[in-house]
């Protein structure tokens, strides 16, 4: 199985910002993403906005030099529990690499930083229907959030800002 380099973003890196620019593109595109490319407005935009979002966290998996998988995660926190959490805000691996432990690498770097850092729990949503990327979230031991049987598992719900 192949075993990528998973390393820590560094968004002053001008190299880690096109990998994050060229992963976050490709995911876009992806029929799981967005199923369109990032727009012209997010691409000028993304690497300033996670640079100064002060919880931006970023994994990218390397072969060789090149970026074949990441996960941007950002740092929350769990009233509940009153510890820090991790939400898993987008994760894509190369379609060309699934099925060889890429996305299994990030999931457990993910889980190693969460450990040191004395997360409780971490989060992440994924599309109903994307079935490759909910077997590899429940080989890695997610499953639906449910807080109390009688209310039913979680659900993730949005509302858009954004006008067009």
């Amino acid at each position: 199985m192949f075993r990528p380099k998973i390393i820590q973003a560094d968004l002053t890196d001008n190299h880690h910002q096109e990998s994050v620019l060229r992963m976050m593109d490709a995911y876009a595109s992806d029929p799981m993403g967005d199923g369109k490319p990032l727009s012209d407005f997010a691409r000028r935009h993304l690497i300033a906005g996670l640079i100064h979002h002060p919880t931006t966290l970023i994994f990218l998996a390397m072969q060789e030099n090149e970026p074949c998988g990441i996960a941007v995660c950002f740092r929350g926190y769990s009233t509940f529990a009153a510890k820090p959490l991790i939400h898993v805000s987008d994760f894509y691996v190369d379609p060309a690499l699934r099925g060889q432990g890429i996305g299994m690498s990030l999931l457990r770097r993910i889980e190693q930083d969460a450990v040191q850092t004395g997360c409780c729990k971490i989060v992440l949503e994924v599309q109903e229907h994307n079935s490759r990327a909910r077997s590899v979230y429940s080989a890695f031991g997610f499953s639906q959030a449910v807080y109390v049987k009688e209310a039913g598992g979680s659900l993730s719900m949005s509302k858009s800002l954004l006008s067009g």
